[in-house]
């Protein structure tokens, strides 16, 4: 779904005359916690003529920011009878709005994820590993309506490049934690279409069932696709680090992992479907020369560069 129309389709139902929250507009959506993404959301609007972004404000009736200036947020304010005194909205709570018409979209795509989750399987669907793919999805500076989708194979043995692929594709659903195969899947998904190689395991970079439901990004993209897959994360967002174990409400979600002594701060490695915890960490072993797994790390090099060109 394209979340940023629906959401600005939200905006649009605020009277002249009201204001509402990046928090109201996040319970609208059906998640609070993606009222952050509501904030880029807004900076990210095209044309404040036609979606109203400045009557959105913080929760205790302070301005929040404004692509053209606050004192344009002001002005527009003023102009549909609202009253702005040192910074904040006079009078707020009797102007604020959150009588949307809505049927919460998150919270319909969180039951998808429960629902999906009771498809997980963590044993091994293979019993030989030939090629590894690994796949990254960048964004352009300042450009918010499309990613480069990049997919490096490589031999399992030999650890040589079977094939690289990108493809430019257009994205319609901002960053929410939690919520990434959503934003990402779709540029995913056109780019394993066009692959000539069919990898035993898919490499993603995300989280696999390391996630505060079970189901992140590498098991949601492993489920669709019906591919062995595994999650690589650079930063742990959920979970407690035991030794090198990864646990979120005392169960083993993913470990922990140094490709090296020299590496200071580990990368963060969950099975995502038809795969183990002891094959994730071991392929990923096997496949890493610095930090990184190289699969993933050339397709996050390959995924640049492209950009880089098609800037140029």
């Amino acid at each position: 779904m394209n979340l940023f129309d629906y959401t600005y389709d939200l905006v649009r139902q605020i009277p002249d005359g009201n204001i509402s929250s990046y928090g109201a507009v996040a319970e609208a959506l059906g998640d609070k916690i993606s009222a952050r993404a509501i904030g880029r959301m807004m900076n990210q609007n095209p044309n404040a003529n036609t979606m109203p972004c400045y009557k959105i404000v913080y929760s205790n009736g302070g301005l929040g920011g404004f692509g053209l200036g606050i004192d344009d947020k002001v002005r527009r304010l003023n102009e549909v009878n609202i009253k702005v005194e040192k910074g904040k909205i006079v009078d707020y709570k009797s102007v604020f709005f959150n009588g949307f018409k809505t049927n919460y979209p998150l919270k319909k795509l969180r039951q998808e994820q429960i629902d999906l989750s009771k498809k997980i399987n963590l044993k091994d669907g293979f019993k030989k590993i030939k090629a590894v793919a690994g796949i990254d999805v960048a964004y352009p500076k300042n450009e918010f309506d499309y990613a480069c989708g990049a997919c490096v194979i490589m031999d399992y043995q030999t650890k040589e490049i079977i094939e690289k692929k990108t493809i430019f594709w257009e994205t319609n659903f901002p960053y929410i934690s939690t919520y990434l195969f959503y934003r990402e899947f779709p540029v995913i998904r056109e780019l394993v279409n066009i692959l000539k190689s069919e990898p035993t395991v898919f490499m993603f970079d995300g989280n696999g069932v390391l996630h505060p439901y079970g189901i992140g990004l590498a098991t949601q993209a492993g489920i669709t696709l019906n591919k062995p897959s595994v999650g690589v994360a650079k930063n742990l967002l959920y979970g407690n680090i035991s030794g090198n174990v990864v646990k979120i409400d005392g169960v083993k979600k993913g470990n922990a992992f140094y490709s090296s002594k020299r590496i200071k701060r580990p990368i963060f490695v969950s099975p995502g479907h038809k795969i183990s915890f002891d094959s994730s960490t071991k392929i990923v072993k096997k496949l890493s020369k610095f930090k990184i797994p190289e699969p993933l790390r050339q397709a996050h090099i390959l995924a640049k560069k492209t950009i880089k060109s098609k800037i140029r």
